[in-house]
């Protein structure tokens, strides 16, 4: 049969949605579910329409006995003489795979008692596995190690990297007991000429860990932060290649690198990293802007061979230090992410209702709206609204698994011009440059105000980027103009009751709004010109929980736009629709389900810090294109799927998933111009497989459907976490 396109899914085959109905043991998609009783009812048709001589084909036959194998012959031939809608008991999978169950029509179980006198059919039955249970030969399942490392990817456009005689390895090192003991290796700079460089990171593992935040130093400055995929029994391996020719200055001098990578091995968590860092040096014709200074806002712990983040509230961000005086132009990077009881701060409510559910539930507050600010002698300089990172262990991990979230090989850092700030700053003394996360404070009666802290905890570090003058100038001007509002808020929550008073469900809605301004006129070499900084932002989210906590959905939107007066321009969105839901059954196991729908989409004019993805484009693909562009317009989208079934008492875990993304890269000629489409990808992805990816360079397109693996698989695939904490941001009181 012909594919046929399934919302969230792609365009699938019925022998490929079998697979993936197969493949979600806690319960299927409700989407998928449908479309295969759609075709349940096709096949139906087809043999009541020539009972005596229509052939069943493999899809066919694989769709009828995918439904015998789920309900088993004896709860078919119950479930008929109770009647449609009586519900069975299914065990550990969960209320909604029951009430969907349930809520199979008569015909469908028709139709398989038909099936069931065919001899064929029969005898294909009796070799498939029963797959709505998690059983002793399941969870005690060893390592597989003939089969092929499963690859995991971030969908990124390539970078030019062209294979060069000048390559460095950096790093070939294991991370196995390594919290608090990273990597250190010494960097000399090549002999060859160079004004572009890459890094290309490989890593494998095989085994049960977590996922893992990692960060990359030369000396006290971080120039990458990346985190690490789940890896499976059998194995995983990924390759990442980071553009890295902003860092030329640095790069041009021997540095010490640190590379943090915080890992645990013990006879639960199994996986270490086999991680292998190389340089590759090159001369481009279109040069990246690199700063000629790069100054570290970080602990600066490199003479300790220690990593130079700080953990923010637990330390305050901030640095000293003066600056040239011949600066030009100065750029604040900020790189900051969430962990612990703030790795999901974007699914936390107001602080007036972390009780509402007493004892049952832990909720984390501050609001799901957070800032990250950057003061310069005490004083605010501009503010930054960080993207909503996902880790390939969050929500359910069933979702990043071979294709990982948004960002997640590659944090993104947030810029800000400080250049306004420059006659102030040129004057060879000392500056203080801090960094700030704020959330959301509330009475409970609507008023609210930022706070000044947060939960526990951000990592967090910065850096200022500097363009010099001509030796021997100092730069001059006029003090900073800044206008800085207070935050717009605004914040409401109901609760509703249950009919014995208890707190049943809780709605909260978050707005807020932002707008920031700095300028002045600052004097070079090159004459006076006018600089300025200006931000327009707007946040906004609506979340519910209910069902003592257990559920939640919540749909939020940050938007943004950022110009100066030197050209660079930055509008971005970033809507994000999580919905999700856990249930504790006897013994201690727990489920998950959740949905997902999230976007990135960024249109970028100019330079600060950073090149674009344009930038950095590997034209050699296109030699007919132009290789520079004014800008760059990036859309990245994911939705999805998952189901979990956490077992602490046995250290298992298991899951399935489907997640669809669809990313497209144009360059821009300018404001208003149509794009030229440079790359784009759709890829589809469930239960450790790639089972649609197409591919666009330019005009040519590749397309790579694949056919689902054996039908013998059982699809329930193992991960780290356990707690339903650890995952959801959210949870039972006495559950890790």
């Amino acid at each position: 049969m012909g594919a046929e396109y399934i919302a969230g899914m792609g365009s699938l085959t019925l022998g490929q949605a079998v697979h993936l109905a197969q493949n979600s043991p806690a319960g299927v998609d409700q989407r998928l579910a449908q479309h295969l009783e759609r075709k349940l009812a096709e096949v139906h048709a087809k043999i009541k329409a020539q009972p005596n001589t229509y052939i069943l084909p493999q899809d066919e036959f694989a769709l009828i006995n995918y439904y015998r194998s789920r309900f088993g012959d004896s709860d078919i031939i119950k479930t008929v003489a109770l009647g449609e809608g009586k519900q069975r008991s299914l065990g550990w999978e969960g209320k909604r795979a029951c009430q969907h169950r349930a809520a199979m029509p008569f015909m469908s179980f028709l139709l398989i008692l038909m099936a069931l006198s065919h001899p064929i059919l029969a005898s294909l039955a009796l070799s498939q596995p029963h797959l709505h249970r998690v059983g002793p030969a399941l969870a005690g399942r060893s390592p597989n190690e003939t089969a092929p490392l499963l690859k995991c990817l971030q969908v990124s456009p390539p970078v030019l990297s062209p294979k060069t005689s000048c390559e460095q390895t950096l790093m070939v090192h294991e991370f196995a007991y390594s919290y608090g003991v990273p990597f250190v290796g010494s960097y000399t700079p090549p002999e060859c000429d160079f004004n572009r460089v890459t890094i290309n990171f490989t890593v494998t593992s095989a085994g049960r860990q977590f996922d893992r935040l990692a960060l990359m130093y030369l000396n006290d400055t971080e120039v990458w932060r990346t985190s690490t995929a789940e890896p499976t029994q059998s194995g995983i391996i990924w390759s990442y290649v980071k553009d890295m020719s902003n860092y030329v200055s640095l790069l041009k001098e021997p540095q010490k690198i640190i590379f943090d990578l915080g890992n645990i091995v013990d006879d639960t968590y199994t996986g270490k990293w086999q991680t292998t860092l190389t340089a590759t040096f090159f001369t481009a014709e279109d040069t990246i802007d690199a700063a000629d200074v790069i100054v570290p806002i970080s602990a600066r712990q490199s003479s300790l061979d220690k990593p130079s983040a700080f953990v923010v509230p637990e330390s305050k961000a901030i640095d000293t230090f003066a600056l040239p005086k011949n600066v030009k132009k100065a750029v604040v990077s900020i790189s900051a992410v969430g962990q612990a009881t703030e790795e999901f701060w974007w699914a936390n409510v107001l602080s007036s209702d972390t009780t509402v559910f007493g004892s049952e539930t832990t909720l984390y507050g501050y609001s799901p709206f957070r800032e990250l600010q950057l003061y310069i002698d005490g004083t605010l300089a501009g503010v930054a609204w960080p993207f909503p990172v996902i880790f390939t262990g969050g929500v359910v991990p069933g979702f990043w698994r071979p294709v990982v979230g948004i960002d997640a090989f590659d944090l993104q850092e947030n810029e800000i011009d400080i250049s306004a700030f420059l006659p102030s700053l040129c004057d060879g003394e000392e500056h203080s440059f801090e960094i700030k996360i704020a959330g959301i404070n509330d009475d409970g009666a609507g008023n609210a105000d930022l706070s000044d802290t947060v939960g526990s905890n951000w990592v967090v570090t910065g850096k200022v980027f500097l363009w010099l003058d001509a030796a021997g100038r100092t730069t001059q001007g006029t003090a900073p103009t800044i206008t800085a509002p207070e935050a717009v808020l605004g914040v409401s929550s109901s609760v509703t009751k249950a009919a014995n008073g208890s707190d049943q469900a809780l709605k909260y809605s978050v707005k807020a709004s932002r707008s920031f301004s700095v300028s002045s006129t600052i004097t070079t070499s090159e004459g006076s010109r006018d600089v300025t900084w200006v931000q327009n932002l707007n946040f906004a989210i609506e979340g519910t929980l209910s069902n003592s906590g257990n559920d939640q959905i919540t749909s939020q939107t940050t938007r943004g736009q950022i110009e100066s007066l030197g050209g660079y321009s930055r509008t971005f969105t970033y809507p994000l629709q999580v919905s999700s839901s856990y249930n504790v059954l006897e013994g201690g196991n727990f489920t998950i389900d959740a949905t997902m729908s999230r976007a990135k989409s960024v249109q970028k004019f100019g330079h600060l810090a950073f090149p674009t993805e344009a930038d950095i484009f590997d034209y050699s693909l296109l030699p007919d294109y132009p290789s520079s562009f004014a800008g760059a317009q990036i859309s990245n989208s994911q939705n999805g799927s998952a189901r979990y079934l956490g077992a602490p008492a046995l250290k298992k875990s298991f899951g399935s998933g489907s997640t669809e993304e669809i990313y497209s890269l144009a360059g821009l000629a300018g404001p208003g111009a149509s794009g030229k489409s440079l790359y784009r990808r759709h890829i589809l992805a469930a239960n450790d497989s790639v089972v649609y990816d197409s591919e666009s360079i330019g005009d040519d397109t590749s397309v790579t459907q694949k056919d689902p693996p054996s039908l013998q698989k059982s699809g329930q695939q193992t991960y780290a976490k356990v707690g339903i904490k650890a995952m959801l941001g959210r949870g039972p009181l006495q559950q890790n």
